[in-house]
């Protein structure tokens, strides 16, 4: 391969995205790979508030290759504390095709693990965010 082919294929590279696929959520505060899925979400509201209920909003695209998902769950945890919530998410699939994942509630101040699990084929892809909540 010449130099030229080389410096087109690294800029190529360096250009795709990581995760492959990128989630159709305009309104996303994040966006993170989770194995064979990409996964977009913002909190409602926005500010995470401590000690009261608050939402995520989800959206989720495959890799090429990746089978659909056959379950999406969210739980949160603090590691430097060695526990979780005091409560249950549930997630549901709204009309626009998104997920919505409710009853997250951060009872304590600190760094809390937001964590995301997509299970499909007899396997689960898990992605994690820290938020630090005051």
């Amino acid at each position: 391969m010449s130099w030229r082919g080389a410096a087109w294929l690294a800029a190529l590279l360096a250009a795709a995205p990581a995760c492959g696929c990128v989630p159709d959520f305009a309104g996303a505060q994040r966006t993170l790979a989770a194995g064979r899925y990409a996964v977009a979400y913002r909190a409602v509201p926005q500010k995470i508030p401590l000690g009261q209920h608050f939402a995520l909003e989800l959206a989720v695209c495959a890799n090429a290759g990746a089978p659909p998902f056959e379950e999406l769950t969210v739980d949160a945890r603090m590691p430097e504390h060695g526990h979780g919530m005091n409560y249950k998410t549930s997630v549901r699939r709204t009309a626009d095709g998104r997920y919505r994942a409710e009853g997250l509630l951060f009872h304590m101040p600190g760094r809390w693990e937001i964590i995301i699990e997509l299970r499909a084929a007899a396997r689960t892809d898990r992605v994690t965010q820290s938020e630090v909540i005051e």
